[in-house]
């Protein structure tokens, strides 16, 4: 191979590697564009703690939720609804869900950001007064799941 070869060679890998770089910039380190099993082991197991947890009674569900508030997010308080809740997530809808943020936050919350499918059946005494589907978001961090609480009104 000639000198104009090994220009051409180069100039290849040149732009090969400008090509790779195209796009915006983001710290860290990169991930696939899905949800991986472990992630989908930890939300299984946040919704699992916390039907178990509304199992024992309202005041287990509510210590729970608190544990599991989101970090950065835990000095906002709210109301809960009275009772206890049953949420079934549908796993097949978990995605990831980078661009959300907490209503009424300007942030991304610390963390890798997902969203589920979820039925939320209110509980009172064993009764069911309602439910509810929507989606709910869950918070991946350290190795734990973080969620945010669901304020009445």
């Amino acid at each position: 191979m000639g000198d104009r070869g090994r220009l051409r060679g180069a100039l290849l890998t040149v732009c090969a590697l400008l090509l790779a770089g195209c796009g915006s910039a983001v710290p860290g380190a990169a991930r696939p564009l899905r949800v991986t099993d472990v992630e989908r082991q930890l939300v299984e197991g946040y919704f699992t703690d916390l039907n178990e947890a509304g199992g024992q009674g309202m005041a287990e569900q509510r210590e729970l939720l608190r544990d599991t508030q989101h970090p950065d997010f835990r000095e906002d308080e709210c109301e809960l609804p009275s009772g206890t809740l049953r949420v079934q997530p549908t796993m097949s809808t978990l995605r990831l869900d980078a661009d959300w943020t907490p209503p009424g936050e300007d942030e991304h919350p610390r963390g890798v950001v997902l969203v589920v499918a979820v039925t939320v059946t209110l509980l009172q005494d064993g009764a069911e007064l309602g439910s509810q589907i929507g989606s709910q978001h869950v918070v991946l961090l350290n190795g734990k799941a973080y969620g945010f609480a669901p304020c009445a009104g």
